[in-house]
């Protein structure tokens, strides 16, 4: 639960780098909770109020996680040592995809451009082992 919190603690710090652990846990939690809020509106009747579609829990609960969830993203990114402009693409049909595979590739070993190494893993020290 702590790696799915993690970007309500850094809410808009988009700096530095994101494991693929605390991604995807956010977005885990993010779809447990507004399931959550959708079951509770249709229990409510509160469906469908805003736009026709969406229930003011819902909206509510979008609002409160854009900006993490957009910094989350950020920082994957920047893990993938990729900037963090690519995040735009999840805005255009079917390029969206290629966003989904940086969020799923394995994050750059060592430090990067975007910063330290989240893993802890030094590129020097395992150099010296090989």
């Amino acid at each position: 639960m702590e790696w799915a919190t993690l970007p309500f603690k850094k809410y808009a710090d988009f700096t530095g780098r994101s494991r693929r652990k605390e991604y995807w846990s956010f977005v885990l939690l993010n779809l447990v909770c507004l399931f959550a809020a959708v079951f509770l509106e249709n229990i409510l009747g509160l469906s469908g109020m805003v736009l026709g579609f969406y229930g003011p829990l819902t909206v509510l609960l979008w609002l409160g996680f854009l900006v993490p969830g957009l910094a989350v993203s950020v920082r994957r990114l920047h893990d993938t040592d990729r900037s963090g402009w690519w995040v735009l693409l999840g805005f255009v049909p079917l390029l969206g995809l290629v966003l989904l595979v940086f969020m799923v590739l394995e994050g750059t070993r060592g430090p990067n451009a975007y910063g330290e190494d989240p893993k802890g893993f030094d590129a020097g020290s395992a150099a010296a082992v090989f």
